[in-house]
C-alpha cells in the first residue's frame, strides 16, 4: 500500500488526461492528412468523374410524406458535421467549467490570442476582396484546425512544452466559438420561424431535463438532439449550430459525490475479495458479479453524461467523421494554372490571412498581453514557442473549408479557389510551424530545462 504522500498529485492526472486527448487529436490529424491526400489524388486522376459522382449520389430517408433526400456531400456537411460540432460544444462547455478556460488567469492570453487570430486574417481578406462577390468569404481564414495542428506538434515529441499544447488547444476552442458565432450570425440567409420555434422548444425541454428534473440518462438527450437538428435544418439556420446548442444542455453534474464513490468502491472491492473461491470464476460467482455491478453503478453515478458522451464520440469524430469530411471536400482540381489561380483576390485573401494574419494576430496578442502584465506565457514557453504555435494556428483546413462551403454558392469557382488556397496555406503554415519549433525554439527537454538546439 502506497502512502498518501507517495501518490500522484492531481496535476499528474490532469496532464495524463490531456496527453490522451493530445494523442487522439494527433492521430486523428494524421488520418485527416491521409484522406486529404487521397481526395486530391482521386480528384486529379483518370477516375475523377467517379469521385464527384460519389458525393452527388442522392441518399433518402423517411416514412410516408416525411422524406429527407440529399446528396451524400450534404449528408456529410449538414449531418455528420453536426455531430462534430456537438463534440466541439461539449469541449467548449468542459473548458469553460473546469479546464483551461475556467478562470480569468487561464483565459486572458488564449482568448486574446484567438481574437487576434480571427480579427487580423478577416481584415486582411476583406481588404483584398472589398467590393467583390468574394467579400462574403471573410470568415474563411479565421479558423484553426486543432487536429492538424496537434498532429504536427506530435512530430516534435518532448521539444514542445505541455503548456504550449494546452495553450494552442485553448486558442482553438475559443476560435471554434468565434467560428460558430460567425456561421450563426453571418451565414444564415432565410428563416422558417415555425421550424426554429420547434427547435428552440426541444432545446428548452432538454434544459428542463437537466436543470429541472436532473435526468442523467443520455438517451433522452440524444433523441431530442435529433429533433433539434432536424428543426434547425428546416429553419434555415445551419444544422451544425444545433449540435453546439444541444451540447450546452448536456448535464455536467454527478449523482454521487467523491467520498460516497470511494466508500462504495471500497465496500464492493471487499465483497469481491471475500467472495474469491478456488475453482470458481466470476462467471459462476454471484457475490463477485454483484460486487462488480455495484462498482459499475458507482461509476455511472460518479461520472457525468457530458464526459461519457464526449469520451464515446471522440474516436468516431477523429477517425471517421473528420476524415470522411476531408475525403469529400478536399478533392479540388490542381491543374497547370493552379499557381496563377492563387493570385486571385479570394485566394490571396485566404492564403495571406492564414499564413501571415494568424502569426500577426496570435503572436502579437500574446506579446501585447505579456508586456501589459495582464498574463504570463504558458509554463516553460518562450515567445519563439508562441510564434511557432501561431504558425500552426494558420492550419485552417476543416473549419476553413466548412465556412468556405457556406460563404460561396456551391459549384462556383470561388469555392474551388478558396479550397486551393486553404490547402496551400495549411501546408505552408504547418511546415513553417514545425521548422520554428524544431530549429528555433529552445528545447525544454524532459526535465524542463531549456537547451539550445544542437542541430539548428
Amino acid at each position: 500500500m502506497r502512502r498518501p504522500q507517495d501518490r500522484p498529485l492531481p496535476v499528474h492526472y490532469v496532464l495524463s488526461s490531456f496527453d490522451k486527448f493530445f494523442r487522439m487529436e494527433a492521430a486523428g490529424g494524421i488520418a485527416l492528412m491521409v484522406c486529404t491526400v487521397a481526395a486530391l489524388v482521386w480528384a486529379n486522376s483518370p477516375w475523377a468523374a467517379s469521385y464527384h459522382a460519389l458525393w452527388q449520389t442522392k441518399l433518402t430517408v423517411g416514412v410516408g410524406n416525411w422524406i429527407l433526400s440529399k446528396p451524400a456531400l450534404l449528408w456529410i456537411n449538414d449531418g455528420l458535421m453536426a455531430i462534430f460540432f456537438f463534440l466541439v460544444g461539449l469541449e467548449i462547455k468542459r473548458e469553460l467549467m473546469v479546464a483551461g478556460l475556467s478562470t480569468p488567469s487561464q483565459t486572458i492570453m488564449p482568448v486574446a490570442a484567438a481574437v487576434g487570430g480571427m480579427a487580423v486574417p478577416a481584415l486582411i481578406f476583406f481588404s483584398l476582396n472589398n467590393g467583390l462577390d468574394s467579400a462574403s468569404g471573410w470568415g474563411i481564414p479565421m479558423a484553426t484546425d486543432i487536429a492538424f495542428a496537434l498532429g504536427i506538434m506530435s512530430l516534435l515529441g518532448s521539444r514542445v512544452p505541455v503548456g504550449l499544447k494546452i495553450f494552442l488547444t485553448a486558442v482553438a476552442i475559443v476560435d471554434d466559438i468565434g467560428a460558430i458565432l460567425v456561421i450563426a450570425v453571418f451565414y444564415t440567409d432565410t428563416l422558417n420561424l415555425l421550424a426554429l420555434f420547434i427547435g428552440l422548444a426541444a432545446l428548452a425541454f432538454m434544459l428542463m431535463l437537466n436543470l429541472g428534473w436532473r435526468i442523467r440518462n443520455s438517451i433522452p438527450y440524444m433523441v431530442l438532439g435529433v429533433v433539434v437538428w432536424l428543426a434547425f435544418l428546416m429553419s434555415g439556420i445551419h444544422a451544425t449550430i444545433a449540435g453546439v446548442l444541444a451540447a450546452m444542455t448536456i448535464p455536467a453534474g454527478t449523482r454521487m459525490n467523491c467520498s460516497t464513490f470511494v466508500e462504495e468502491l471500497r465496500q464492493a472491492a471487499e465483497v469481491f475479495e471475500m467472495a474469491i473461491t478456488p475453482g470458481k470464476t466470476v462467471l459462476t460467482n454471484k457475490e463477485q458479479q454483484m460486487a462488480l455491478h455495484s462498482m459499475e453503478h458507482a461509476y455511472d453515478a460518479a461520472t457525468t453524461p457530458l464526459q461519457n458522451i464526449e469520451h464515446s464520440l471522440h474516436p468516431w469524430v477523429s477517425f471517421f467523421i473528420m476524415p470522411v469530411f476531408a475525403l469529400a471536400n478536399a478533392g479540388v482540381l490542381l491543374d497547370a494554372n493552379v499557381f496563377q489561380e492563387l493570385l486571385t483576390p479570394v485566394s490571396l485573401g485566404v492564403f495571406i490571412g492564414l499564413v501571415v494574419g494568424k502569426q500577426v494576430g496570435v503572436a502579437g496578442a500574446c506579446w501585447i498581453i505579456n508586456k501589459l502584465g495582464l498574463a504570463s506565457f504558458p509554463d516553460r514557453t518562450t515567445m519563439v514557442h508562441l510564434w511557432g504555435a501561431s504558425c500552426l494556428a494558420g492550419v485552417g483546413f476543416t473549419m476553413s473549408i466548412f465556412i468556405g462551403n457556406l460563404a460561396f454558392e456551391e459549384g462556383t469557382n470561388l469555392v474551388a479557389l478558396a479550397k486551393i488556397a486553404i490547402l496551400f496555406a495549411s501546408l505552408v503554415s504547418g511546415v513553417l510551424g514545425y521548422l520554428v519549433l524544431r530549429f528555433l525554439a529552445p528545447d525544454v527537454g524532459k526535465d524542463g530545462q531549456e537547451e539550445l538546439p544542437t542541430d539548428a
